[in-house]
């Protein structure tokens, strides 16, 4: 089978299309035909390990110092097809639309994937796509959606509360944005000029253009903040959030010294936990998405031949909501 191969931590050239032997399910997986993957911001960074060193170090323990040593195929969100099961599958049969994550085991930038019914607590899961998306719109609900509901149920978002989403342009944000207002929340989405208008289509209450304006001098005051990307500063931003709000912190890195001060100093919650996705949050997804409640955006698509063009694209910051990739 044609599949991305891994071979180095670097720049988007480290990827190459290779054939490799087509994976075989054991008695608790099903193999799927993958129709369609994505490429994360969270792809990105894992590739070029261009991250702080309390995250990278511990990452090269785990996959490879020089270069992966395992888990060569890169990419975690998925949809497809079963094509096979394992004499001990009990949920899925051959046919069965999926969609799905391959969580760290990574391996959906291909033509074909095993993954088990049951998944452990670092593989993602799959279940029924929804019947209303395509697979390229179904391969992008299980990291941004699930990450997105994950943060938003932690931070416990009420009908009536108000949250401002910073980084919303992107594949949780858009998300993030569409379920905050499911919940009843008043959203406040931050991005770059390009993407507020898709913002304001998908429900966005205020738009802010951070490149025009910093929210913190507006004076507003909100019951959450949630960071999706990790710029925002916890010590100027104290006044924009209610004395016992709560930070939610996506992808922490260099916060993670002011996560723990305001902690110890304030009495605003500041949530920084992985997310870990479950079988019933995608399952819960899907009655949303096909309720209507909920979609997708998608910016761009790429053919799995172009996945280096897709990384570079993805790169650049500009993408609104995410990119897919056809197998």
């Amino acid at each position: 089978m044609k599949a991305v191969v891994w071979t180095k931590y670097g720049p988007p050239e480290v990827l190459q299309l290779q054939q490799v032997e087509k994976p075989v399910p054991k008695d608790n997986e099903v193999l799927i035909r993958i129709f369609a993957t994505t490429v994360t911001a969270g792809d990105c960074e894992l590739r070029s390990l261009k991250l702080p060193i309390y995250i990278s170090l511990p990452i090269r323990i785990w996959i490879g110092f020089r270069k992966p040593r395992s888990n060569t195929i890169p990419g975690t969100e998925l949809a497809g097809e079963i094509e096979a099961v394992g004499k001990d599958v009990k949920l899925f049969k051959p046919g069965d639309q999926v969609f799905g994550s391959a969580g760290m085991g990574f391996g959906a930038n291909a033509e074909y994937i095993c993954l088990p019914e049951q998944p452990g607590e670092m593989e993602g899961g799959v279940a029924i796509k929804p019947a209303n998306m395509t697979y390229e719109e179904s391969a992008t609900v299980p990291f941004g959606g699930r990450d997105a509901l994950h943060f938003l149920r932690l931070g416990n978002i009420q009908s009536g509360q108000r949250i401002l989403i910073n980084g919303a342009g992107g594949s949780i944000g858009t998300y993030a944005v569409q379920l905050a207002k499911y919940f009843g929340a008043e959203v406040t989405a931050v991005d770059s000029t390009a993407k507020l208008e898709m913002l304001r289509s998908i429900g966005a209450d205020q738009v802010i253009d951070y490149t025009q304006e910093d929210f913190v001098q507006r004076g507003e005051i909100y019951d959450v903040i949630f960071d999706v990307v990790g710029k925002i500063s916890l010590s100027r931003s104290r006044k924009s959030l209610k004395q016992n709000g709560s930070y939610l912190l996506a992808n922490p890195g260099s916060q993670l010294v002011q996560a723990l001060w305001t902690r110890v100093t304030t009495n605003r919650q500041v949530i920084l936990e992985t997310a870990s996705g479950t079988i019933e949050d995608l399952n819960f997804l899907r009655e949303l998405i096909e309720e209507g409640k909920i979609r997708t955006v998608i910016d761009r698509g790429y053919p799995l031949e172009q996945i280096v063009e897709a990384h570079r694209y993805v790169e650049t910051g500009q993408k609104k909501g995410n990119v897919v990739v056809t197998v």
